[in-house]
């Protein structure tokens, strides 16, 4: 992987545009991440792989907390098992053979392996030099990245950015529905207001409608 450093991470996100063409909300916001994780979409093992990429794409440091403490394998997984369902197919066979990779050069499946070399074997898959692969491991590895990026920054209302810890991440200060001329200044930041826009009742009211398909 090409030193994807946190802050290269943090430069894609402002860049790309993180929570652009976000799934429907589907949970609640939640408050923690789940000591023992249930998939919805993918098997134990393959959660344990993607667990460990997600880790390694944003990772925790000592400025705080990334993108697997931030639930964005939840999010994946609870995507998968619905309006990211067309994806389920790449996952299924992109985690597998990221295994067999880290089987053949490593030993150990890649959740087991050390963050150096789960480093190298994504550079690996991001660079199409993964055998087993074939051309299309890039893609794959694009794909996990952009909804790594996804289930870390976007509302938690879509089932990532546990405890808010994208949008502190970045410094973005919360949702706001009227920005008053304080809140427009220049020379501070403003307060935090760390709430779901799912929170504020009209957003609520809009996604009730969706739900019941009015």
């Amino acid at each position: 992987m090409a030193d994807l450093s946190r802050r290269e991470m943090l430069k894609r996100v402002v860049v790309a545009g993180a929570a652009a063409s976000l799934p429907a909300p589907r949970t609640p916001v939640a408050s923690a991440q789940p000591a023992a994780e249930t998939f919805e979409a993918l098997t134990a093992e393959e959660g344990a792989t993607l667990q460990a990429v997600v880790a390694r794409l944003i990772p925790a440091d000592e400025r705080g907390p990334g993108a697997l403490e931030a639930g964005a394998a939840t999010y994946i997984d609870r995507a998968l098992a619905g309006p990211l369902a067309a994806s389920r197919g790449a996952y299924r066979e992109g985690l597998a053979a990221l295994d067999r990779h880290a089987r053949s050069t490593g030993g150990r499946a890649f959740a087991a392996l050390d963050p150096a070399d789960q480093d190298r074997l994504l550079g690996d898959v991001e660079a199409n030099a993964a055998p087993g692969f074939g051309p299309g491991a890039a893609g794959f590895f694009n794909l996990v990245l952009t909804h790594t990026i996804q289930g870390t920054f976007s509302d938690p209302a879509h089932g990532g950015n546990v405890d808010f810890i994208g949008w502190r991440m970045i410094g973005y200060p919360g949702v706001r529905t009227v920005v008053t001329p304080d809140l427009q200044r220049i020379d501070r930041m403003p307060p935090e207001r760390q709430v779901s826009a799912y929170d504020f009742p009209a957003f609520s009211a809009a996604r009730e409608r969706r739900t019941r398909g009015h």
